[in-house]
């Protein structure tokens, strides 16, 4: 049997990972600034990471949710810890794509009366049926995926998405503060907050999709903190794990749950949720959040001054770099002659970079004479 052919791949076999370096198959390191899609929230091997998931594995590997797990109540409990937001409900998944299938159907419980959605332009919430459905990219969407309503808006079409909501007949709003396949644009505090107003005046559910700028990628546990609203529901996934399969919606108190409304076999699983404990107890104990700032200070500021840079946009370790050419040539360059991972997005021109929480100020100054080696020789070869 072959696997079938869905993804285009770089010639290159990773074998081991520590910190932000990966070893391929020839011995060869690579410098990671891409995290696998910013699954990576706490890098490659991580040794508390580790240890919780072998003293686990040793003990009970899995069991449904047909019983008593007390390692979701510890998860639940540190999460709302950590994040700040302890009166919140926790339902565990296995991806992001589930994560918003589960917070979208949520909505639909709460607004039976509606099937229209509003969302925007360039964003991703997976692809999953409902998911795919609210997400702007009609070569992923098969004629079975279309059945919401979808109203989509440019991010600075700020009247016209709260004029939207006004109306009071959509089922849910769903955005990413930050948005990462998008390009790196970002709602500003101000839209967000009246976003929010609106839909609670309306009863529209206000789903935030964190799962590529949560855990602390910018600097505060979720990238919406920064407004200082409050989602009606959350949906994590990427750095929940920091690599093994997990996800999650928090839920605010006004929905009210029933036996048989949500389910899943995996998600929540003994070795799920003791790399999710593992995640957070790293995050806490090295004062991860505190470190952001400065590293986003240091990398963006260095980025700032690449040949071809027009300017750098994101947050935190959430970052992209948008270029005065498309960097697909780039990118490719980068990974095979200076052995740098990066990310691409929709925009052509935005080179993606999620970089893990743990990096070092030694690990920025490596990326950064990669990438001016990287763009000098890429850019005489173009001549």
């Amino acid at each position: 049997m072959k696997l079938y052919d869905v993804y285009p791949l770089y010639q290159v076999t990773p074998v081991s990972a520590k910190g932000a370096r990966l070893v391929d198959d020839q011995g060869q390191e690579y410098l990671d600034f891409y995290g696998g899609h910013a699954v990576m929230s706490i890098g490659h091997g991580h040794p508390h990471y580790i240890q919780k998931i072998e003293t686990q594995l040793s003990k009970l590997g899995f069991y449904s949710n047909s019983i008593l797990n007390p390692l979701q109540k510890e998860l639940a409990e540190l999460l709302g810890e950590v994040s700040g937001l302890p009166d919140y409900q926790l339902f565990l998944c296995n991806s992001g794509a589930e994560a918003n299938e589960n917070a979208l159907k949520l909505a639909s419980f709460h607004r039976p009366d509606s099937k229209k959605v509003i969302a925007f332009k360039n964003g991703f919430h997976g692809r999953t049926s409902a998911a795919v459905n609210v997400t702007d990219n009609a070569q992923i969407q098969a004629t079975f995926n279309q059945q919401l309503q979808v109203v989509y808006f440019d991010h600075e079409q700020e009247a016209e998405v709260i004029s939207e909501i006004k109306k009071g007949d959509s089922c849910a709003v769903i955005l990413e503060v930050i948005q990462g396949v998008g390009g790196l644009n970002s709602i500003n505090d101000d839209i967000l907050q009246k976003i929010s107003e609106a839909c609670d005046l309306t009863n529209t559910v206000l789903i935030v999709d964190e799962v590529q700028s949560g855990y602390g990628r910018t600097g505060s546990f979720f990238a919406f903190q920064h407004a200082g609203i409050r989602p009606d529901i959350i949906s994590m996934a990427k750095g929940m794990g920091n690599g093994f399969p997990i996800g999650g919606i928090m839920i605010s108190e006004k929905f009210k749950p029933s036996y048989g409304q949500l389910g899943t076999t995996f998600g929540g699983n003994h070795l799920a949720c003791a790399a999710g404990i593992a995640v957070l107890e790293v995050i806490k104990k090295e004062s991860l959040m505190m470190k952001v700032k400065p590293k986003y200070k240091r990398l963006s500021k260095a980025l700032s001054t690449l040949s071809g840079v027009k300017r750098i946009k994101g947050a935190g370790l959430m970052l992209g770099a948008e270029f005065d050419f498309p960097i697909k040539g780039l990118r490719k360059s980068l990974i095979h002659n200076q052995h740098l991972f990066t990310g691409s997005s929709k925009d052509p021109n935005v080179l993606r970079l999620l970089p893990p929480l743990t990096i070092t100020d030694q690990d920025i100054d490596d990326f950064i004479i990669k990438m001016e080696t990287g763009i000098h020789h890429y850019l005489k070869n173009q001549k």
